[in-house]
């Protein structure tokens, strides 16, 4: 049963934690999106194109895919308060590159780079997992990303003002590189602030890091398949940005981008069979089901996550442009009516995390993917309605969209403790692959085909949350002297 978090009793560790976790995601989503609001001023700034525009936005959650398996494998091995501490140091430093680039192509270079500040998602759900007992779990990790995911929301807000207070052509420059200064001093209160365990717990890792362990011949299949798409989505990405998309690549530029995601994807692919090729070496033992999982629960997850935060990503990039074009309001006021649907995180998703520990994991994402379904239905008809109807449409679709992204997070930390990590940046990087290909997708439909497209996916991770298995009883992990220690789920 769910119980309220004590959530401002400082002298419980696990509270501190939390505060210092969510307060890290917090500034990763600064930083990345700390430029999207002063983009106007940036366009003139550099005299960019539309399709330049186009580009620095893409190439911003490029490298976050990726970055996503690759950090989720690092927390697993190094533990989440170096992870952390590191990936905000380092982003800190990248922010720089953007924020005193002199050239379109430093530009495009820093924020493809800042996209890894996107990866810190993933450490934050394993930290939280280890201090909190399942019975919170779900709540934690709702107020852990809908607090966090609210960085967004302040530096759409807040750079301008900033901006402003530095005056001047290059005040949008000092604005950017501020927030880099506060992710490097945030990176040292974070490592000498918090563990990654509680006193006396062990932190399990996996045996072998690069890919995640799967229990059997069918779930190996099943991995491989499930990752493809993730290196499609790099794939794509050139196509929009070569000749045959918004032409910013040269051919010989696109040919190396080609081949660069190529190796990745071979890379990924060897780490996969190198981490799981004893399940076919017929020599060895099978592995104990009770010790394993079954990875049909992180596909699931995966694509239930890319149906709610991937289409979160994609509505929040073109809501304004829409209510502008439909209803002839101010930038401005659409900036401010769009901004609803992400302002909707700090409430709904740890809402959604509270009601899955309350009532059940699997009952509360269906629901909140059959309400995320018929809201993007009825988005589709928005135009039929005056601007306060569409608006409140927008704003109870969102809730139901949170709700499913702290419903999915509730879920992710109790499927196998040593390898959270990486479970979690499965299903991130669905999440950000779901940002893309929508948005891909709707640069050649119209906005009606588009909400009936989002109503269709979020209805067949409906239906595939069907065969999701409530985690039930415990997860079995083993000492390094062989020991089992059994972690309470339910």
């Amino acid at each position: 049963m769910s119980q309220r978090l004590p959530l401002f009793n400082f002298k419980l560790e696990r509270i501190k934690t939390l505060h210092y976790t969510w307060f890290a995601f917090f500034v990763t989503f600064l930083i990345w999106f700390a430029h999207v609001a002063l983009m106007p001023t940036i366009k003139d700034y550099f005299l960019l194109t539309d399709g330049q525009v186009k580009a620095i936005l893409m190439l911003n959650v490029a490298l976050t895919i990726p970055a996503r398996l690759l950090i989720g494998a690092m927390v697993d091995k190094y533990g989440p308060k170096r992870s952390y501490s590191a990936l905000l140091f380092i982003s800190g430093f990248l922010c720089f590159i953007f924020a005193f680039a002199q050239t379109f192509q430093m530009l495009a270079i820093g924020r493809f780079l800042i996209g890894f500040v996107g990866a810190g998602f993933v450490v934050g759900i394993r930290l939280i997992s280890e201090w909190f007992p399942a019975k919170e779990v779900g709540a934690a990790e709702g107020i852990y990303g809908g607090w966090g995911n609210f960085g967004a929301a302040v530096a759409s807000m807040a750079m301008p003002l900033l901006a402003l207070m530095f005056g001047g052509d290059e005040g949008w420059r000092y604005a950017i590189a501020t927030t880099g200064v506060i992710a490097i001093v945030y990176s040292v209160i974070f490592y000498r602030g918090v563990s990654d365990t509680p006193k006396g717990a062990t932190y399990f890792k996996p045996k072998k890091s690069g890919g995640l362990e799967v229990s059997s011949k069918s779930d190996f299949y099943f991995y491989a398949a499930v990752i493809l798409p993730v290196y499609l989505t790099l794939f794509l990405l050139v196509w929009r940005l070569s000749p045959a998309g918004l032409k910013l690549l040269s051919e010989s530029q696109a040919t190396i981008a080609y081949i660069v995601v190529a190796l990745l994807t071979v890379y990924q692919y060897i780490k996969i069979w190198s981490v799981n090729k004893h399940l076919f070496d017929k020599s060895r033992p099978v592995m104990s089901a009770e010790y394993g999982y079954q990875f049909k629960q992180v596909a699931i997850l995966s694509i239930a996550y890319m149906a709610c935060f991937g289409s979160e990503l994609a509505v929040v990039s073109m809501l304004p442009q829409y209510f502008i074009t439909n209803y002839g309001i101010s930038h401005t006021l659409a900036g401010l009516t769009a901004g609803c649907f992400a302002v909707m995180n700090l409430f709904a998703r740890p809402g959604g995390g509270f009601m899955s520990d309350a009532i059940g994991r699997r009952k509360v994402l269906m629901i909140a993917l059959a309400g995320q379904t018929i809201g993007y239905v009825l988005m589709s008809q928005m135009t039929k309605l005056p601007l306060i109807g569409a608006i409140m449409i927008v704003l109870a679709t969102s809730i139901f969209v949170q709700s499913a992204c702290g419903a999915v997070y509730s879920l992710v930390p109790l499927i196998q403790r040593r390898m959270t990590g990486q479970i979690a940046g499965t299903a991130g990087a669905y999440g950000n692959v779901g940002g893309v290909f929508f948005l891909t997708v709707f640069s050649m439909i119209s906005p009606t085909g588009f909400f009936i497209m989002l109503a269709a996916f979020a209805a067949i991770a409906f239906v595939s949350a069907f065969f999701l298995s409530e985690p039930q009883g415990h997860m079995i992990e083993m000492h390094e002297d062989g020991t089992i220690e059994r972690i309470a789920i339910s």
